[in-house]
């Protein structure tokens, strides 16, 4: 299962876990790493310090490659963008947010710069300042999407660059990863499943509510403000989009929210937190260590795909 990928990234699989807040810390994304993928740490809103903290801990956790999401919306993301080179990081993905006035001191660094896009003309764009490979990400995924679904998106980037294109959203089994290696990806990021990894240091409550999602189960918030996302359905996502309906502000709808992930993923608040989670989660029936969750993908993978 060698791709263009797996080269760049010195990785063993395809498959790279999502950059996701509050979730991808320091020790899902060293057994990410272990198990032969590619780990990432999500900066997300993340003081500086913190970033640099779980960088240095899963260094002590792997001594394989694996990187750091950068959310460009985030007020510290102009230190965040220094310290991944300070701290050698393997590679740096990018989401909400144009990467290009980092890209040339990653590059000089030796990082690889890996954007997440949600059209063609972002991913050309990418291209033309220098980044090593995009993430075409589709809008079955959990947390801030676009619009385009994966099947769409995907062969439409692959068609437009050069550079490796790999796939993210509603991935989550071999199928999956069959499906958009045919579509031309040459890697998979997946973030629903390694949610209940058993590494993952995130409340049961979170994961159990994950594991008895059904396919309906997932609803988008956000479309009214511009910033749409993707989240398993409670209490909170009625009020919200009864909201959004009656015509409520931002600043409103942000109150609403504020620090509900956090009361989510940390606390166990599946009812008034945001419990961010793909259209996948319906698919999602365990809880499983990150090797036993690669080696499953990639073994029914390798048996659709025919590849010895």
């Amino acid at each position: 299962m060698k791709t263009r990928v797996t080269e760049l990234l010195g990785i063993e699989y395809p498959i790279i876990q999502g950059g996701m807040a509050w979730v991808a810390e320091h020790n899902l994304a060293a057994a990410v790493s272990n198990a032969g993928g590619f780990g990432l740490i999500g900066a997300a809103n993340a003081p500086t310090e913190v970033v640099r903290d779980q960088i240095r801990k899963a260094k002590e956790l792997t001594d394989k490659p694996f990187g750091v999401n950068i959310m460009l919306l985030s007020p510290h993301a102009e230190e965040i963008a220094k310290i991944v080179v300070e701290e050698g990081v393997a590679a740096v993905t990018t989401g909400a947010g144009n990467p290009e006035k980092y890209m040339e001191m990653w590059k000089a660094a030796g990082i690889k710069v890996i954007p997440v896009v949600a059209s063609v003309a972002l991913a050309r764009r990418m291209e033309r300042y220098g980044a090593d490979a995009v993430v075409a990400e589709g809008c079955e995924s959990g947390g801030h999407i676009g619009e385009q679904t994966t099947m769409t998106l995907v062969p439409q980037v692959v068609d437009a660059v050069n550079i490796p294109v790999i796939a993210a959203g509603g991935i989550g089994d071999g199928r999956g990863f069959a499906a958009i290696r045919m579509l031309g990806a040459e890697a998979a990021q997946i973030g629903t499943r390694f949610v209940v990894a058993k590494e993952a240091v995130v409340h049961d409550a979170y994961k159990q509510r994950v594991i008895a999602a059904k396919d309906i189960d997932s609803e988008v918030t956000g479309r009214s403000t511009g910033h749409p996302v993707r989240q398993l359905r409670n209490k909170m996502t009625r009020e919200y989009l009864k909201m959004e309906k009656e015509g409520a502000s931002f600043e409103e709808l942000e109150y609403l929210t504020l620090g509900s992930l956090r009361k989510a993923v940390v606390e166990g608040d599946i009812v008034d937190g945001t419990v961010m989670a793909g259209q996948i989660a319906g698919l999602i029936k365990q809880e499983q260590t990150c090797s036993q969750i690669i080696q499953e993908i990639i073994k029914e993978a390798e048996q659709l795909l025919k590849i010895n």
